[in-house]
C-alpha cells in the first residue's frame, strides 16, 4: 500500500524500483536508436517530402511515412551499436553506450531492431510505397553492414565512400510523396553526402586518440591531423558550392540563398580557423555548428518553400 506523507504520494519500493528500471531501459533504448541524430534525418526527409510536388496525401499518410523512414533508421543505428560494440569499449566518447557498457546484451538489441525494423518497412509499403521501402531498406543495409562492418575497418575513405547511406533521407521523403525518382531531391542527397565529410572528420580530429585505440583508419589516424585538415577545408568550400545549387536550379528562392551563404560562410570560417591554429576544442566547435548547419539549412528550404522571394 501506499504511504501519504505530507500530501506526497510515497509508493512501495517494488513499485519505485519498477519505474527507475523502466526508465533506465527506456533511456536505454532511446540510446542504441540514437535518438538525436534519427530526428535530424527525419527532419531532413520532411524537407523532402515537403518539396516534392503535391500529390493530395494526407498529413497522417505522410507523418507515418516519415515515422516508417525513422524506425528503419534507428534500426540500423541499432546494429551499428551491435556491431560497433567491442570498438565502443575502447573509446571514451563511446564506452558509456548501453551494449558496450552491458546494460542491454547483443540478443535483446539485435530483437529490438528487428522489431522496429519490420514495422517501419511495413508502414512504408502499406502508406508510402513499395519504392520507398526498398530504397530506406537498402539505406539500412548500406549503414549498418557496408559501412559500420566492412568500410568502417578498410579504409580512411570509409565517411567519404559511407556517407551516401546516411545521406539518402530527403530522397526517400520526396519518393514516399510522389513513388518516383527525380533530380531535385539528389541534390539535397548532395548537400548531406558533402556535408558528411568535414562534419565527421572534425570529430575525428578531436577523438584521434580513441580511434588509434580502437584501431579505426579514420583520416587523422592514417595521413596525419594537419593533412586531415586541409581536407576539411577543401569539403566546406565544396559543401558552400554544392549548397547554392537548389537555388540555381529553381527548387529554392532568395531566402534559401541568403541562409545558405550565411551558414557556410561561417562553417568555412570555423574550417579556416581549424586549420591555422586548431586544436580540439576549435575541432568540437567546428563539429557542433556542423549539426547545427545542416538542421538550420533544411529548416530554411522549408521556409522558402511556403514564403518565396
Amino acid at each position: 500500500m501506499a504511504l501519504i506523507i505530507d500530501k506526497k504520494i510515497l509508493l512501495p519500493v517494488n513499485t519505485q524500483s519498477l519505474i527507475s528500471r523502466t526508465h533506465n531501459l527506456l533511456q536505454d533504448y532511446l540510446a542504441i536508436s540514437k535518438f538525436k541524430v534519427v530526428a535530424m534525418l527525419v527532419l531532413t526527409a520532411w524537407v523532402g517530402l515537403a518539396l516534392a510536388p503535391d500529390v493530395g496525401r494526407g498529413m497522417a499518410v505522410q507523418f507515418i511515412s516519415l515515422l516508417g523512414i525513422g524506425l528503419l533508421s534507428a534500426a540500423a543505428a541499432v546494429i551499428n551499436h551491435v556491431v560497433d560494440s567491442e570498438i565502443d569499449s575502447k573509446m571514451a566518447r563511446t564506452r558509456h553506450r548501453p551494449v558496450a557498457k552491458g546494460c542491454l546484451s547483443k540478443t535483446h538489441a539485435l530483437s529490438f531492431a528487428a522489431v522496429i525494423g519490420v514495422a517501419g518497412f511495413i508502414m512504408l509499403m502499406v502508406w508510402a510505397n513499395t519504392l520507398t521501402a526498398i530504397l530506406t531498406l537498402f539505406a539500412l543495409v548500406g549503414y549498418a553492414f557496408v559501412y559500420t562492418s566492412f568500410l568502417k575497418r578498410a579504409t580512411p575513405q570509409n565517411i567519404v565512400i559511407g556517407g551516401l547511406a546516411g545521406a539518402m533521407p530527403p530522397l526517400l521523403g520526396w519518393v514516399s510523396e510522389t513513388n518516383q525518382m527525380a533530380a531535385a531531391p539528389w541534390l539535397l542527397v548532395m548537400i548531406i553526402f558533402t556535408w558528411t565529410p568535414p562534419h565527421f572528420w572534425a570529430l575525428a580530429i578531436a577523438r584521434k586518440s580513441d580511434y588509434e585505440r580502437a584501431k579505426i583508419p579514420m583520416l587523422p589516424v592514417t595521413h596525419g591531423i594537419d593533412f586531415c585538415k586541409t581536407c576539411v577545408v577543401a569539403y566546406s568550400v565544396l559543401l558552400a558550392v554544392v549548397c547554392v545549387l537548389p537555388y540555381l536550379i529553381g527548387m529554392s528562392g532568395l531566402i534559401y540563398l541568403i541562409g545558405a551563404c550565411v551558414l557556410n560562410a561561417v562553417f568555412i570560417y570555423k574550417a579556416v580557423k581549424l586549420k591555422i591554429a586548431g586544436n580540439d576544442e576549435t575541432a568540437m566547435d567546428l563539429f557542433r555548428f556542423s549539426i547545427i548547419h545542416l538542421m538550420v539549412l533544411f529548416v530554411i528550404l522549408f521556409i522558402d518553400k511556403w514564403l518565396p522571394l
